[in-house]
């Protein structure tokens, strides 16, 4: 049984949903009303004729209020409203020549569909992938795209983990975007939370044990991935994701913080679903990419599940932001107060991430453990992204934080890292326009309960300024992207770093290494291979192996509206009168 309505065709449609709370559940389509027969494990099913795609329908458990379907893959009237049958077979994929890129060759970039474009919909965001190829782009990540409450949301309240939002346009809309991205080279990874659900239109407990109060979240009660059935609450979720696979082409996903999933089974729920995805793209002939986002700084994250680990492709590097974005703009509150010294940045470049073991100021104990053999790929890496611009006070982004030329040197640090890089949508042309927090709540109580929330959250870093109203649609249309006002100097350094990273194979060795990495006074360089990147943050110097070298990319080059390049071959001490980036080869 496949959870959900699932079209067989010829107006025949088998309806299955897990509620083992529920002694009777009748399905409502319309005027029309017909009992589902209770199966093994708290199930309910029914072979229904006569159902069209697009049909309205609705459960009802013990004749309480309808409900939403939990799988339901279509809700055109909003979360609150009644699910759809959809008949994914119709969609008619152009795709079938498409590869998606290697792990190793992924340039990724970040976008939310909703402030993307104006119109803020799937079919609108297909009207820019050619560009995004153009400046060296090979996969796009939407923020979170199943079913939200209202039509502004990050995603990261979504409710139902099968639907795609309806604002955006629907299954149909998804569909569309992806194949659209496949036609221009383009993979899609989407971006899915399975460690909690959103406050407003989460009905799942009514349907089963969804969720447990032995552990807690910072969202409330965890999902239950451990307890007494939580067998059928991980084939939701596990499902979920096929789904994504087969029905929509997705060609892999990203984990919202795995480290809020907790879970002391045996095999882990996110080693299950690892392997689930990983089978999945193959009996397909296709291949997926999972990364997870994860604070702990944990080899296990990325450490194969034969190997008793959780088996991802990749996990983000927090620390190389923080240590970026510390040496950039000279924050030290909050989780900064563990960066800031050139030596952060170095340990970073050196291993995947700083804390490998020793102790961290802001969580007062020993955090992380040594990344020792991961391959450089598998740490996803970004100077701007939706956490760290959103989750600011006012959704600062970095271009408002710090000149050009300390811009230009993330820019640098970023693309010619040996690692994954993620860019955020908009950072390619210096985007100054905020990415603020939104919501579009219609309970009373919570759209004050998240306003009091968002201003509580930043008491830790000392931010000044009023915090903007989450509910008020301003804040929303603030954060859309404004593309005529970008920097035509920036977007022609990303593209020609993205050139680089993709033309010098020597810029990104399978693994980093902390012997290729030399600190300076206010700098930090990498050698590999006859190359060497060094990046200056202020006035300093730094040494490199003597003899000649030959500048091939200098940010402060007036191309990139700079106060002008490197004049003479620099021998092996460079001396820096402020930020600035070098890609220099052997003379």
């Amino acid at each position: 049984m496949t959870l959900g309505a699932v079209y067989e065709g010829g107006g025949r449609c088998t309806f299955t949903v897990w509620a083992p709370n529920a002694k009777r559940v009748e399905v409502r389509l319309g005027e029309r009303i017909d009992v589902l027969r209770p199966a093994e494990r708290g199930y309910h099913t029914a072979i229904l004729d006569d159902v069209s795609p697009g049909d309205r329908y609705a459960f009802v458990l013990d004749g309480r209020p309808e409900r939403a379907d939990p799988a339901s893959r279509w809700q055109p009237d909003g979360l609150h409203g009644p699910s759809a049958v959809v008949d994914p077979r119709a969609f008619r994929w152009t795709d079938a020549g498409f590869s998606a890129p290697r792990l190793r060759d992924l340039v990724i970039y970040e976008l939310h569909i909703g402030t993307f474009t104006p119109e803020g919909t799937f079919d609108a965001a297909t009207r820019h992938f050619r560009e995004l190829r153009e400046l060296g782009v090979n996969a796009i990540e939407p923020l979170p795209i199943a079913q939200f409450p209202g039509a502004r949301n990050w995603g990261y309240d979504g409710v139902l983990a099968w639907a795609a939002q309806d604002t955006y346009g629907g299954p149909e809309g998804l569909r569309r975007f992806v194949d659209a991205a496949h036609r221009e080279g383009l993979a899609v990874l989407l971006d899915v939370v399975y460690n909690h659900v959103g406050p407003e239109g989460n009905y799942l407990p009514e349907f089963g044990p969804y969720f447990t109060e032995r552990y807690h979240t910072p969202w409330g009660a965890a999902i239950n991935f451990d307890g007494p059935e939580s067998d059928e609450v991980r084939r939701y979720y596990i499902e979920s994701a096929l789904m994504w696979l087969r029905e929509c082409h997705a060609d892999g996903f990203r984990l919202d913080a795995v480290h809020a999933i907790i879970d002391a089974s045996a095999r882990p729920f996110l080693a299950e679903l690892n392997d689930a995805v990983h089978e999945e793209a193959q009996r397909l002939g296709r291949t997926a990419i999972v990364i997870a986002e994860s604070d702990q700084n944990d080899v296990a994250v990325i450490t194969p599940t034969p190997e008793r680990g959780l088996g991802f492709d990749a996990t983000w590097s927090d620390d190389f932001h923080h240590a970026v974005h510390a040496l950039l703009t000279g924050e030290r509150t909050g989780y900064y107060r563990d960066f800031g010294d050139i030596a952060h940045l170095a340990a970073t470049l050196g291993q995947g991430w700083a804390y490998a073991g020793e102790r961290s100021a802001f969580r007062r104990r020993r955090h992380g453990n040594v990344p020792a053999g991961a391959l450089a790929e598998r740490f996803v890496v970004a100077v701007q992204n939706h956490d760290q611009v959103g989750n600011r006070a006012r959704g600062d982004r970095l271009a408002t934080l710090v000149d050009a030329e300390r811009l230009k040197v993330a820019a640098a640090a970023l693309l010619l890292s040996p690692f994954t890089p993620m860019l955020f949508m908009g950072e390619e042309h210096g985007e100054r326009r905020p990415f603020q927090y939104f919501t579009s709540h219609t309970d009373a109580a919570l759209i004050e309960a998240v306003r009091r929330g968002r201003r509580e959250e930043f008491k830790e870093f000392a931010w000044q300024g009023e915090v903007p109203d989450p509910q008020a649609e301003d804040t929303f249309r603030a954060s859309v992207i404004d593309r005529a006002s970008g920097s035509r100097e920036i977007r022609v350094l990303y593209r020609e770093l993205l050139q680089l990273r993709s033309s010098l194979p020597g810029l990104r060795p399978a693994r980093p290494d902390p012997a290729a990495v030399v600190t300076g006074e206010a700098a930090v360089g990498l050698l590999r291979d006859g190359i060497a990147l060094a990046l200056a943050f202020g006035a300093g110097a730094l040494e490199l192996p003597p003899g000649a070298w030959r500048v091939r990319l200098d940010t402060a080059d007036t191309r990139f509206g700079g106060p002008g390049a490197w004049q003479d071959a620099p021998a092996g001490r460079l001396v820096f009168d402020g930020p600035r980036a070098l890609l220099l080869e052997r003379a």
